[in-house]
């Protein structure tokens, strides 16, 4: 039986992650959850990840900043992007960081496991 995917979480309201991480995992997903940026990227070798969920606003590095590095050491991972924010600017900076999906808080269940699952699957689409 194959290994079930591994999704990385990197959210700061600690509430959030474990609600987040524990609907993930009721799923079937393996989750390793992470309250910052910067916990996520010294946690490394975390290449093999299917897909990386990340709130945009984090204390220290941001979500989107945390793409960019990623991206920049040649880790490839789909991004989801979430955010209490509502601007149509920071949406739009966040997609063309890379997000297949960016949800605004509060979102559905239904929501962030279609775009998990897109990531999984290697889509590239976008939604809001």
């Amino acid at each position: 039986m194959p290994a079930s995917p591994l999704i990385f979480l990197v959210e700061d309201d600690d509430s959030v992650r474990e609600a987040m991480t524990g609907l993930l995992r009721s799923t079937g997903y393996q989750v390793l959850a992470f309250g910052s940026a910067e916990a996520f990227l010294s946690a490394r070798g975390l290449t093999q990840g299917a897909c990386l969920v990340s709130d945009i606003q984090l204390p220290g590095l941001s979500g989107i900043d945390l793409k960019r590095r990623l991206d920049a050491e040649g880790a490839r991972l789909p991004v989801v992007r979430v955010t209490a924010r509502t601007e149509p600017a920071l949406h739009a900076r966040a997609h063309a960081a890379g997000a297949i999906c960016v949800l605004t808080k509060p979102f559905t269940a239904d929501a962030l496991l279609a775009c998990v699952a897109k990531g999984v699957a290697g889509e590239d689409s976008t939604s809001d």
